[in-house]
């Protein structure tokens, strides 16, 4: 199981307005229904090899955790392979091995999502097994209580002995005052400890029902062979009143945050600058697209603004980008990051970086950087195309934050139509101190 954060989707979108008529009209002409049960499915015939991929993904993620039960959905991710009546725990991944395939679980803010890739006559397989723990998990304390040290254990590991993963913590923490965004997605540590058996039921069965979930399978099967299997599997799972997401608002930000972290451990200093940003479903969405280009423009390839002036020219970085996520479904954050080349003061890189973000607010971008940008990105939607486990991920994490089909096949087309004057104003209304955070990871003082 994986802890995950939905990537970027600039691989999914893109050309000039002056090409139009090579944007394609949809991206993966998926085939859609939804069961009476409230379970929404969606197809993406893919017929290159007789494979499948299997995904279920439930509108639930760390953002909807229980107050001080921080990452509860994370735990019960890993909870869901502890087995049912019918199957044993430990038995769910270890029987589509024995039939072939590979199975995992990922869990986010806005999401968590189960699949399985397998040939495709074992598809009915997959999907008897995946709902039925979709409704007959059964949970003990044997099985509870050392899983949850399992979850402890996993942030020692991955947080608590990573400087940069404490650094991306507390950033997170500074940038988002109030909206649970700012929580770790695997959770606080004193809060995991605090996990009760109690605690996992009560939240399986408030938020793991059919008309809380959408079903994904990308591969070589229609939608025609697919309703009466999802129909067999799925159907007679009846529906339940889901409550509402309710999230927490995030108030106005009128203050630019300092965070350092100092570690003996560090060997590559880095400097983030991350701003709050508008995502496709939260206010100031007519933003979105345009910041995916810009993070392109700014940061996304060896051509890219901060990657020539800041490695070619100025030859002060030994790396620097920039990331934006726009499937968020409350909001996100655009980032500018450099690494400094060994001998570089971090002070004199940070004051480089910030020059380039000046110039680009005031300047604005270039008409052939946003064309050169958008004909890359459409270029890459071929990867995405090729790719079962991409097609599947981009819907899933689209549907779960608040976004449609249309939304997804629409991209190509929305983003082509992105212009330098919109760039421009997307970049001056979210590049803002006052709602920026800077993160430095640093060596400890006196390390060289």
């Amino acid at each position: 199981m994986t802890t995950h954060r939905p990537p970027a989707q600039a691989g999914l979108i893109g050309l000039t307005p002056a090409a139009a008529d090579e944007v394609p009209s949809s991206l993966f002409n998926p085939e859609c229904f939804t069961l009476e049960n409230g379970l929404e499915v969606i197809v993406v015939p893919n017929r290159r090899a007789p494979v499948v991929a299997h995904w279920l993904w439930y509108r639930i993620g760390t953002a909807d955790s229980p107050v001080g039960k921080s990452g509860l959905p994370h735990f019960l991710e890993h909870l869901m392979f502890k087995g049912t009546e019918r199957i044993p725990p430990g038995e769910f991944s270890k029987i589509v091995a024995r039939h072939g395939g590979n199975d995992n679980a990922m869990t986010s803010y806005d999401f968590t999502a189960y699949f399985q890739m397998i040939a495709k006559d074992r598809l009915p397989l997959v999907m008897e097994m995946e709902a039925d723990r979709m409704v007959n998990l059964r949970l003990s304390d044997a099985e509870v209580y050392p899983e949850r040290d399992v979850i402890l254990e996993e942030r020692r590991q991955r947080v608590d002995n990573e400087p940069a993963s404490i650094l991306g913590e507390e950033l997170a923490a500074a940038q988002w005052l109030h909206h649970p965004y700012r929580l770790p997605v695997i959770g606080w540590m004193h809060e995991i400890a605090s996990y009760t058996r109690e605690d996992c039921e009560r939240f399986y069965e408030t938020w793991y029902a059919p008309n809380n979930a959408a079903l994904i399978v990308v591969g070589d099967v229609d939608a025609a062979e697919l309703r009466p299997l999802a129909e067999a599997a799925y159907g007679g799972i009846p529906a339940r009143p889901v409550p509402e997401r309710a999230r927490v608002h995030e108030p106005p930000q009128h203050a630019e945050r300092l965070v350092t972290l100092r570690d003996p451990r560090v060997r590559q200093p880095n400097i983030i600058r991350s701003w709050l940003a508008p995502s496709l479903t939260s206010p100031g969405a007519e933003h979105a697209l345009p910041l995916e280009v810009l993070a392109q423009v700014l940061g996304g390839s060896a051509t890219s603004r901060l990657y020539r002036s800041l490695l070619v020219e100025q030859g002060l970085a030994a790396g620097a980008g920039a990331f934006y996520r726009a499937t968020s479904k409350d909001g996100t954050s655009f980032r500018a990051y450099a690494s400094p080349r060994p001998g570089v003061e971090v002070d004199r890189l940070e004051a480089a970086l910030d020059a380039e973000i000046a110039k680009l607010l005031q300047d604005g971008v270039a008409e052939e950087e946003v064309e050169r940008v958008q004909r890359r990105m459409l270029a890459e939607t071929i990867y995405a195309l090729d790719s079962l486990n991409s097609a599947a991920h981009i819907f899933g994490s689209a549907l779960c934050s608040g976004q449609t089909v249309a939304d997804v096949e629409a991209w190509p087309s929305r983003v082509a139509a992105v212009t330098k004057e919109q760039v421009d104003a997307a970049a001056r209304a979210t590049l803002r101190p006052e709602t920026s955070v800077i993160g430095r990871l640093l060596p400890a003082e006196g390390q060289a």
